[in-house]
């Protein structure tokens, strides 16, 4: 494991991510096969996507995963709500330790103008 991957998710995020991603199962009906690429390397690499602003194409090979199999695994995460459940165990660790500040909270809604016609 590369240093930029400790550096992207340190073990504290990376102890709550496993408590929050689904257990996969590498089927391989006719066996064989590359060996799954790791989580936490494919984590490391979707974090650099979304704070770097570069696109799935242009992720460096430092990560390990190539590009797509990163972007699957992004999806994959997506639609398994991976990200909402993560996000909600981080504020509940912080709140355990104290460290949200509540005083300091934004509630944002979206208007919306009404159709014409109809109900």
């Amino acid at each position: 494991m590369t240093d930029l991957v400790k550096r992207l998710v340190p073990d504290e995020l990376w102890v709550l991510f496993r408590r929050v991603v689904p257990p996969t199962v590498a089927i391989r009906p006719q066996g064989g096969g590359r060996r799954r690429a790791g989580d936490r390397e494919a984590l490391a690499a979707i974090i650099f996507v979304a704070t770097s602003g570069c696109t799935w194409r242009q992720l460096p090979p430092v990560f390990g995963p190539a590009w797509q199999t990163v972007y699957r695994r992004f999806a994959q995460w997506s639609q398994d709500r991976v990200w909402a459940r993560l996000y909600r165990v981080i504020l509940d660790e912080l709140g355990a330790r104290g460290e949200l500040d509540w005083s300091r909270c934004a509630i944002d809604s979206v208007s919306l103008r009404a159709a014409k016609g109809g109900r």
